[in-house]
């Protein structure tokens, strides 16, 4: 039998934050997070889709997590600048990245020696969509069908130039196999982002473009491109009227760019958690849907470790893919 003298002078033995509460005993060991500003890299220039993503979360995960969360465009290299940037960071939830198929799945296998491991260098903590791209022509050229876009380049005397947001990208390598599945001469032109591929899209200055489809769509409905296909499994309810590539006899073509939210490996479970949780309340609001999806953002959710295996999947598909069509970053 214990006495209570005993008793009492275990507990006063005791450290005093065995006494407390387990959920008090936390909060003073570990200094609650956020208790800065968090910066979301974006590997693209302004304009893009992780980059309109990006825009829009920003500020309703500040108003959450009640620090300034402060969108950081670091475009370049295929989309390894922001993503290394982001792998050498610390672990420590300051420091997230709008992940996607370029900087994931498709440049990584493009350099060499490789400067992140796009599984080991992240930890992926929330997938939110994905966004097919299409082919988009001026309406000036009498183009009609993706089978009469490759007619027409066949009639060219030269090599026709196709241009997309930049090197590494899944609309580069989209326009490549396009070119070898219908035997075609074509020029691939990197832009250093969406918006100058654009302007010279509807200058008339470029003969055709593969884009993504969000900043496509309005350009469309103004009538300043002509869409010709999307690169989806299934027609886009925000373009019913547009075919797919499999429709059209192209099913090699079938690509979408996958957004996501990632960070440094090894992040605490608990910033995880909290991140994956107030991401997944945004995106489950109706009117946040409603915005990216009118734009053509397929949604869908994921936990943290079907998101993980959704990355190493998309990377074993795209590797052989990347490679065969020689692209490069030079």
């Amino acid at each position: 039998m214990i006495s209570r003298r005993q008793l009492l002078g275990a507990a006063m033995a005791a450290p005093a934050s065995a006494l407390l509460p387990a959920n008090v005993r936390a909060s003073t060991a570990t200094p609650a997070w956020p208790q800065r500003p968090i910066r979301l890299v974006v590997t693209f220039p302004p304009g893009g889709s992780s980059d309109i993503v990006a825009r829009l979360l920003a500020p309703l995960l500040q108003e959450r997590l009640g620090q300034p969360v402060v969108t950081d465009n670091r475009p370049g290299a295929g989309s390894t600048i922001g993503a290394a940037a982001v792998a050498g960071a610390r672990n420590d939830g300051y420091t997230l990245l709008m992940s996607n198929s370029a900087a994931l799945s498709i440049s990584p296998f493009l350099l060499q020696p490789r400067s992140y491991d796009p599984m080991e260098g992240f930890t992926h903590v929330h997938y939110i969509g994905a966004v097919p791209v299409v082919f988009a022509v001026h309406p000036s050229n009498p183009v009609q069908s993706l089978a009469g876009l490759a007619a027409w380049v066949r009639a060219q005397p030269e090599p026709v130039a196709f241009g997309s947001a930049g090197a590494a990208s899944v609309a580069h390598i989209v326009g490549e196999l396009f070119g070898q599945q219908a035997a075609l001469r074509l020029t691939h032109i990197p832009y250093k982002g969406a918006g100058p591929m654009r302007a010279d899209l509807l200058g008339g200055r470029l003969p055709f473009a593969v884009d993504a489809l969000p900043a496509m769509l309005p350009l469309q409905q103004a009538g300043s491109v002509r869409l010709l296909a999307v690169t989806s499994a299934r027609r886009v309810p925000q373009a019913a009227d547009l075919p797919t590539v499999a429709e059209l006899r192209f099913p090699g073509l079938l690509a979408e760019n996958f957004v996501g939210v990632s960070a440094p490996a090894h992040l605490p479970e608990p910033i995880m958690n909290t991140l994956h949780h107030h991401l997944q309340e945004i995106l489950r609001t109706r009117d946040i849907r409603t915005r990216l999806e009118a734009q053509g953002f397929v949604l869908a959710e994921r936990t943290p470790a079907q998101f993980a295996d959704y990355v190493r999947g998309q990377a074993r598909a795209w590797e052989p893919v990347v490679r065969a069509t020689g692209a490069s970053l030079s």
